[in-house]
């Protein structure tokens, strides 16, 4: 009796065995197959790349869009009016709200990497409104502009001023710093980013010191005057 019951028990626990081990095999079988279905992710996301090269909007709170809606930066308008008239680029927004000079050169070694075609430099507001030495947002701004070019990128400067009440010998000689600089590294210059937008009703936030989204609409057109001849059309 007992060695009947032990092969009784026996013959179930193979039987058991086996219906799991063909469970198993058959569960790998479909995991196997949807595998071999599963679309190559990769490899489409590699078809789509925007292989565009780049025009890289690089600055403080002025470039990133600070207070405007999203959408809304003067750089998102760039990529909208390079569009629409022809010029195959994308446009990347590298600003920083609050950024100084001295932020900008702690960055602009991995802007230099990105390899664009052109970078729109916008810095010196933060060190004016901080009452910095002109001379310190010289030699700051010069820096990033040497290590841009130094990379074989392409640079468009942009100006900024201040406001009256920082005085005028200090308002000068922080304006002087663009046109010199340009000179220096023969860069295309905008002197006035908020050209036709400071003081404009409509185009300056509350704080009178960023633009609205319909004054970033202005200083993108005032950008992009500067940058098309740095840039070639699309001939598709």
């Amino acid at each position: 009796m007992r060695s009947i019951s032990a092969l009784i028990l026996a013959a179930s626990l193979l039987a058991l065995t086996g219906c799991k081990t063909d469970q198993a095999s058959h569960e790998s079988s479909q995991m196997d197959a949807r595998a071999s279905t599963a679309p190559s992710q990769p490899a489409t996301a590699a078809r789509e790349a925007d292989t565009r090269p780049l025009v890289v909007c690089f600055g403080d709170s002025l470039t990133a869009g600070y207070g405007a809606d999203p959408g809304q930066s003067y750089p998102d308008y760039l990529q909208k009016d390079l569009d629409a008239q022809g010029y195959r680029y994308r446009v990347v927004n590298e600003g920083v709200s609050g950024a100084t000079t001295k932020d900008g050169i702690d960055r602009v070694a991995g802007i230099a990497a990105m390899h664009a075609a052109v970078v729109v430099v916008e810095f010196g507001g933060n060190d004016g409104l901080r009452g910095l030495k002109t001379e310190i947002t010289r030699a700051n701004l010069a820096q990033i502009i040497q290590t841009l070019q130094a990379s074989g990128t392409k640079v468009v400067l942009a100006g900024i001023s201040l406001p009256p009440d920082f005085g005028a010998d200090y308002v000068n000689a922080f304006t002087a710093n663009y046109p010199a600089l340009a000179k220096q590294f023969k860069t295309p210059l905008l002197p006035f980013l908020l050209k036709d937008v400071y003081g404009v009703p409509g185009m300056m936030q509350a704080d009178r010191t960023h633009a609205t989204n319909k004054g970033n609409e202005i200083v993108a057109k005032n950008v992009l005057q500067m940058l098309s001849p740095q840039l070639e059309k699309s001939r598709e």
